[in-house]
Order: structure tokens, then sequence, then C-alpha cells
């Protein structure tokens, strides 16, 4: 039996089944059967109409952009029209389209009725750093071959410590690589020590979400390449510190989502609210993974360095001690000033 894949493995592989454009199914008292919108081909569209009638699930948030009423608090479910094709789909969830095929309506909402695994299978394509709307049918027995999953393993899988290992870096010579992985086989994080820091002492540490286009090319329309420079500039010149980097791209939406909200800022969006036009909360990252990895490397009292009142807030949670907040601030240019003004008026943070 231990040949058999466990529950996290079954979602690992319903992740990869939904981006390739997969169904997969939820196991629920009547099977339901999804695939993500963004991944949907004329076939497979064909395919899910042979098994049923077709509904669709979005967020709130997207539902809020295509003016769908919103009756199961946070998800909104519509009828998939016979009529329409794997474009309109697409379509409906993408709102870089939006320009290009503005007629998509008028939608049916969907009322009454459990919406659990409607709800379930946009937390699931929120995992996959996918766009948040799957179609779905209801079936009596789910088909054979597809991955099918049940909805109390859709959240929190944990991860483990892989290896360690010295790490001379230029902010100091005494550095260690720390390198986590999630059970269900997800992106890697990492934690680096600089210098030796005291696990009896409050420790002076930042968690850094990954910016691709930040912290590698040197972009100019954020501020996370300087913050990251200045932490460990920062760390280095006092001798000690803790850096955890979270394979957290675009506050949880992925590269792929945020090269997306980029395309709408350029219509005049703000950050916040181009991720609520793809589907998405202002912020999807999950810092209880930081915690975690903090803790299980031994530290409890922090500094945390950080604008971010709610990620101090959030660590709190968590039960780490935050005994002060290191302010990190950076200096503005034409290019961020916006996305700044953003994050000091809508995100709470201290600029």
């Amino acid at each position: 039996m231990s040949l058999i894949p466990s529950p996290v493995e079954l979602r690992a592989r319903a992740l990869t089944d939904l981006r390739m454009g997969m169904p997969v199914v939820l196991d629920l008292p009547q099977p339901l059967v999804i695939c993500a919108s963004e991944t949907l081909t004329e076939a497979r569209l064909s395919s899910l109409r042979s098994l049923g009638d077709v509904e669709a699930v979005v967020s709130k948030w997207r539902a809020d952009t295509l003016k769908i009423p919103v009756y199961d608090t946070d998800v909104a479910r519509i009828h998939v029209p016979e009529t329409v094709d794997a474009l309109w789909c697409q379509a409906a969830a993408d709102p870089v389209l939006d320009m290009n095929y503005p007629m998509k309506g008028p939608f049916r909402p969907i009322r009454g009725g459990d919406a659990t695994g409607a709800r379930a299978a946009v937390n699931l394509l929120k995992a996959a750093q996918l766009l948040p709307m799957a179609l779905m049918v209801s079936v009596a027995q789910a088909p054979e071959g597809l991955t099918k999953i049940p909805t109390k393993i859709l959240l929190d899988t944990g991860l483990g410590h892989i290896v360690s290992a010295a790490l001379p870096l230029h902010v100091s010579q005494a550095g260690r690589l720390h390198v986590f992985r999630p059970y269900d086989g997800g992106d890697e994080h990492y934690a680096v020590e600089i210098g030796t820091p005291d696990r009896k002492e409050p420790i002076l540490t930042r968690l850094h979400s990954a910016c691709f286009t930040g912290d590698i090319l040197g972009s100019l329309k954020c501020d996370c390449g300087p913050q990251l420079n200045g932490a460990m500039v920062q760390m280095g010149s006092e001798g000690a510190g803790i850096l955890v980097y979270l394979n957290q791209e675009g506050r949880g939406i992925g590269l792929a989502n945020k090269m997306r909200a980029y395309a709408l800022q350029s219509q005049g969006f703000d950050t916040v609210q181009a991720n609520h036009r793809l589907g998405f909360d202002d912020d999807e990252r999950d810092f209880r993974i930081g915690a975690e990895i903090l803790k299980s490397l031994g530290f409890s009292n922090i500094r945390l360095m950080t604008n971010n009142l709610k990620k101090v807030d959030r660590l709190k949670d968590q039960g780490l001690n935050v005994v002060e907040r290191v302010p990190l601030i950076v200096n503005r240019n034409q290019h961020n000033d916006e996305y700044l003004q953003t994050k000091l008026e809508k995100s709470g943070h201290i600029l």
C-alpha cells in the first residue's frame, strides 16, 4: 500500500494536471470534475459537456469585475452557455483579454446549493498559480484515469528541512544556506544565516518574497531588489541576521499572473486593483511558511525588517515574538512611485 499516492501526493499531481490542461476530480458525495479556464482547449470543453451541464466558478473579485452577483460570499457560480467556446472561457478568466473580448455577458448566476466544491476549485487553481476560474461538472461517477483528490487537503501541507551548507557571502564570510521543501513537492524556500546568529537573543530578520524582476533583473517598478540588498547589508554590518527567502512571487500569485497585473497597470489600474481584476486578493502569500522555517531553526525572538504591519501581525499569530519592527526604506523613482503610494494607502505599509 506504500506505493499508493497519499492525499498530499495526489494534490501535487492535481496541480500539475491543471497546469497542463487536464481535468481533475474533487472527491465529494457527488464527484465534481473541474478544469482550469486558463488552460482549456476546445476538445476538453467538448469532453466536459459530454459529462453534463457545465458551470463555472470565479472568485468574488473577478465576479465584481464581470458584474456577476455573488451569492456564495467569496465565490460566484455561473452557467456556461452551450454556444460559447474555449476562448470565451479564457477571456472570462483573464482581464488582460477584456479589451479584445468585451462582449462576454450577460452571465446567468447560480444561486442555492452547496458551494463547497466551487470554493475548493478556486483554492486549487490559486495553489497552481492559475487564474482562479474553474469549469465544473457534477457527475454520478468520476471518469477513469483522472486524478481524484479529497477537498480537505487543498491547503496547508507542511514542509521539511532538506539540507544546509556553508555559503560565504559578500556581506559576511560566515554564511549558511538552508533549503526547505514542501511535502507536496511545491517550490522550495530558503533561509540564509548571516554571521553566527544567537538563538537566545532577538535576531535581525527579513522575510523576503521572491521577485524575479526586482531581485534578479533589477526592475525599477518595485522596491524588492533594493530591500533585499539593504537587508543583507544591514545584517552584515550588525554581524548576524536571518534572511528567509520565500518563493511566493508576485505576492503569491506567480510570475505569469504578476506580468498580467503589470499589463493591467499599464492600462491605469494600481497594484491592488490589478490583483482584484485577476481574481486574487490583495496579498495571497502564506507567512505561516516563514514562521515555520524560523521556528524550525530555533528562532523565536526576532527584530523584523519590514514596512508591512500585517506581516508583523501574521508572525505574532504564529507564536513568534516580534520584539521590534525595523524599517526598511529605499529610494523612490519615477517607475515605482505609484506602486509605493498604493502600498502606503491601500496595504497599510509605513513608508
